[in-house]
């Protein structure tokens, strides 16, 4: 899981893949110690940077 969402995978998306919980698939990265993302994916600063 931790590979998947550190290549962009979504929480939603693991949780989908595993039949698991949204609640269930962010506690088990946050014990991984993965870096989440905020709120709308990778590359909302991006776009917002490139609309200016």
């Amino acid at each position: 899981m931790k590979r998947r969402y550190e290549a962009g995978a979504s929480i939603r998306t693991l949780a989908q893949e595993t039949g698991r919980s949204y609640g269930f698939v962010h506690n088990v990265l946050v014990e991984s110690h993965v870096a989440l993302r905020g709120r709308g994916g990778p590359n909302r600063r991006s776009a917002a940077r490139a609309a200016t």
